[in-house]
């Protein structure tokens, strides 16, 4: 006969009836509350997305930028990979004595989280191009404004793709800690189940977010697969 160690006796995995019985509690409750989980999902969807998206309009056209600007280059990758090392929720909260609860600070935070991968990627998607592309394009009599569009922003487009996959996931994963300032999305759930010590509510709002960071780097890796291939 097989004799547990004192550690397992003492703390027995957790019984498959228990797990199944989680799930179904996670899945009456989400029906319960379907309204509210979907307006949380889709403000989830539109604080990450909108996110993203000034993120991207910000700093891929500053990412072009330094690349032109070799001296500048430095002291703004070093100020974006500087906001990597800094807790999201510490953005959060740095942002609460300005901006106040609800959204809109939750959105500032998630911009500037997503600016580091979105920059850095930029930079060195348009600093990659080899030297003697941009001489050849030069040679045909191409115009600085039609190297860009036309050689440099193809050949940068991988990378800078690489950089919004990255951005997406984690503002999809970080858009959950906008509940804390009231901000709202599936995080609401998390924060809810959390201060009723009911795991089941947690599972509503964990699970979805797991998913759409899973299909969004599911997505973006299969777009940015094509473009390398189309290359």
């Amino acid at each position: 006969m097989v004799t547990l160690p004192p550690f397992a006796q003492r703390h027995p995995p957790a019984a498959p009836a228990a797990a199944l019985d989680l799930v179904a509690a996670a899945l009456a409750y989400a029906r319960d509350h379907a309204a509210d989980l979907a307006a949380q999902t889709w403000r989830h969807v539109g604080l990450a997305g909108g996110a993203l998206l000034v993120a991207a309009l910000i700093c891929v056209p500053a990412g072009v930028w330094i690349a032109r600007h070799r001296r500048l280059a430095g002291p703004v990758i070093g100020l974006g990979s500087s906001l990597r090392v800094v807790p999201s929720l510490a953005i959060l909260f740095l942002a609460l004595p300005v901006l106040g609860l609800g959204a809109r600070p939750a959105l500032v935070a998630l911009v500037l989280l997503a600016c580091p991968p979105l920059l850095l990627n930029s930079y060195a998607g348009i600093r990659g191009v080899a030297p003697a592309v941009l001489d050849a394009a030069r040679g045909m009599g191409m115009s600085p404004g039609q190297i860009l569009r036309q050689v440099e922003l193809p050949l940068a487009l991988p990378l800078m793709l690489a950089g919004l996959r990255t951005a997406a996931v984690e503002l999809i994963a970080s858009a959950t800690l906008a509940a804390w300032i009231g901000g709202g999305g599936l995080g609401d759930f998390i924060l809810r189940g959390f201060a009723l010590g009911r795991p089941a509510i947690m599972l509503v709002g964990a699970v979805p977010v797991a998913l759409m960071a899973l299909a969004a780097e599911l997505l973006l890796g299969r777009v940015q697969r094509r473009v390398v291939a189309w290359q």
